[in-house]
């Protein structure tokens, strides 16, 4: 593994950010009219760093957490490249390098002509193999929040993986947040069964469809509520419509979203999230961080790409334990 516990890069003792999930490789390919079967569709194609769990590390420190740590698996292919490419955006990478199975892809079908909405082929590769050996209880040394990408969710190793981590974060009393990450992998797994392994953690930040999916309800707002019955904070993104926050049952706030151009909708729910949880290390009650993850997620659609630029961290508060959510 790449990297080695205390050597990452500096911030408060106890306030940083562990995220665990996925690295992967993208391929976005923005078409200029609808696809073509059978023959050539004109589009800009670009290879680009990404994965939800990589990506939500990234848009933490952009917005200013001091303290961000990744673990994740890749294959031997492309390591070195993921490596350097977290390590610019501020991320500090432990990488599980897999010597089998090659980094996971995905080819991003960015249809430039409906406001930057995608469709995402997927190849989960070395991401899907990130398992218990993978892990150490010196991640968490100086974590305030520990954050879960739910693809870890979608195999076998992944879910013991979660399972180890949050015991570890339970031990140390280090609150735990979860994306679901897929709505189309949600389906295959199952509402109930989903809902039964984020027993126990203190926030859950799922899309509208992902939200609607696991309470068969059609409303966002009454989705959140009722999600918030299984984990205390609830977070409903809904892109252009903003966000929901609900506790214990009860709608909390709505926040509308920020203004954008939108180009490419892919990585704006990770933006969100990277922000929402940078906000609440800083001491943001949930409604200010919804708002900060809102502002977030309207700058990642007007960029190609899930990753924040690189061109300097936000000034805000270095990451300490906040008052989210616990």
């Amino acid at each position: 593994m790449t990297g080695g516990p205390g050597s990452g890069p500096g911030g408060e003792p106890g306030g940083g950010l562990l995220v665990v999930g996925d690295v992967i490789t993208d391929v976005v390919a923005r078409h200029h009219g609808p696809l073509a079967a059978g023959t050539d569709t004109p589009a800009s194609v670009r290879t680009l760093p990404g994965g939800a769990g990589a990506n939500v590390a990234c848009w933490a420190a952009h917005e200013g957490c001091g303290d961000v740590r990744l673990l994740g698996r890749v294959g031997a292919d492309t390591a070195a490249w993921h490596e350097r490419e977290l390590a610019a955006c501020g991320v500090h990478p432990f990488l599980a390098v897999d010597a089998e199975v090659p980094t996971g892809t995905v080819i991003c079908l960015v249809d430039s002509g409906a406001c930057g909405e995608r469709t995402f082929l997927t190849d989960s590769g070395a991401s899907l193999r990130l398992a218990p050996g993978d892990w150490s209880d010196a991640l968490l040394d100086g974590a305030g929040r520990l954050h879960l990408s739910g693809y870890l969710l979608f195999s076998e190793s992944g879910r013991a993986l979660a399972a180890v981590a949050v015991e570890s974060a339970r031990a140390r009393g280090v609150p735990v947040s979860l994306d679901p990450a897929s709505a189309g992998f949600l389906a295959r797994l199952g509402a109930g069964r989903f809902l039964a392994l984020v027993e126990g953690m203190d926030v859950l930040l799922p899309s509208r469809d992902e939200a609607c999916l696991l309470t068969g309800l059609p409303d966002p707002a009454d989705a959140a509520a009722e999600l918030s019955r299984y984990v205390p904070l609830v977070v409903v993104k809904q892109g252009g419509a903003g966000a929901v926050v609900a506790r214990s049952g009860t709608v909390y706030a709505r926040v509308p979203a920020a203004a954008a151009a939108p180009r490419d909708t892919t990585g704006a729910g990770d933006a969100f999230t990277g922000a929402f949880l940078a906000a609440l290390l800083a001491g943001a009650g949930p409604r200010e961080a919804a708002e900060e993850g809102c502002r977030a997620g309207a700058r990642a659609v007007e960029r190609v790409g899930g990753r924040p630029p690189r061109a300097g961290r936000r000034p805000s508060a270095e990451c300490r334990p906040g008052s989210g959510a616990g």
